[in-house]
């Protein structure tokens, strides 16, 4: 997992007084798991337990951009979970990025999937004029498009999967058939998605392995947040399971889903399994077709 230097814990104690406004004295670290991408370290410190997160690669800003994710996470005053609260943020230049926040102690609250269920309903309750969001950021690795569009057809097409696929045919990662595919499957798009949708706050990369548990309530972490209509989530949390019936149904008591969301809901998870393929290639190139395919 590596390892702090002495040299980045003067400059996090030097960066947080003038930020915060008071002083921080680390006593030491630890690493934790739970993170893919960067290292992840629990920070025992004068004032209470912090975590950090740091990487030497990867885009320049993507702690920058969780950042702000996390903050507009926190405007929502969700009463059913909690979000990491962003105190420092570092780009990533030829010293180490990182990202620093509260600690959240692995534990149990008490009925944490009708909670969580509850709180991811909260959060899309909060709306916006518009799809997209004040920055683009990062699902994974990949950088999102989040130019704000006025309405949701035209966000997922260009801003979703038309830019995707832009990236994945720069790789080289998309034949001429395939074009062929994409270009109908978009022209059908219309179709097929609600023309009335409302922008709502979502997590953007919702899967089993950026929610946890918490002795204080449920909590999500790593988001890339973007204003989309809600059953783009559904895609992410759908994709990989992880979700129990409960979570679905605390939702849906505080929050229904409209009817048909299930029949558009390989829609949304395309986008992921494109991600998936720009990241990592392989068979996910079948599974994107095979959507596409099924609905022109």
């Amino acid at each position: 997992m590596g390892s702090i230097s002495k040299e980045l814990f003067a400059e996090i104690e030097t960066e947080y007084e003038k930020k915060i406004g008071s002083n921080l004295n680390i006593k030491k670290s630890e690493a934790v798991g739970g993170g893919c991408i960067s290292q992840a370290f629990k920070i025992y410190t004068s004032s209470g337990n912090l975590f950090l997160k740091m990487n030497t690669r990867g885009p320049a800003d993507m702690f920058i951009r969780e950042a702000e994710s996390l903050k507009a996470f926190h405007k929502s005053k969700n009463e059913f979970i909690v979000f990491p609260k962003p105190l420092l943020a570092k780009e990533i230049d030829s010293e180490p990025g990182y990202l620093l926040t509260d600690y959240l102690e692995p534990g149990q609250s008490g009925n944490d999937d009708e909670k969580l269920g509850r709180g991811i309903a909260q959060l899309h309750r909060v709306e916006n004029e518009r799809f997209g969001f004040s920055h683009n950021n990062y699902c994974g690795s990949t950088k999102q498009d989040n130019t704000f569009k006025n309405d949701w057809v035209t966000f997922y097409v260009e801003n979703r999967i038309g830019y995707l696929l832009k990236l994945i045919a720069t790789s080289g990662g998309w034949s001429s058939s395939d074009q062929r595919v994409s270009d109908s499957f978009l022209q059908k798009v219309p179709e097929l998605l609600p023309q009335n949708s409302t922008p709502s706050l979502i997590h953007g990369d919702l899967w089993s392995g950026n929610y946890m548990y918490s002795r204080k309530a449920p909590a999500l972490i790593d988001p890339c947040a973007s204003y989309c209509d809600r059953e783009f989530e559904m895609g992410m949390m759908t994709m990989f399971g992880g979700f129990s019936p409960t979570v679905y149904a605390a939702y849906n008591e505080l929050y229904p889903l409209p009817a048909g969301w299930r029949e558009r809901n390989l829609i949304y998870q395309l986008y992921h399994v494109l991600n998936h393929y720009y990241i990592f290639g392989g068979y996910y190139i079948n599974q994107a077709l095979d959507i596409m395919k099924h609905y022109i």
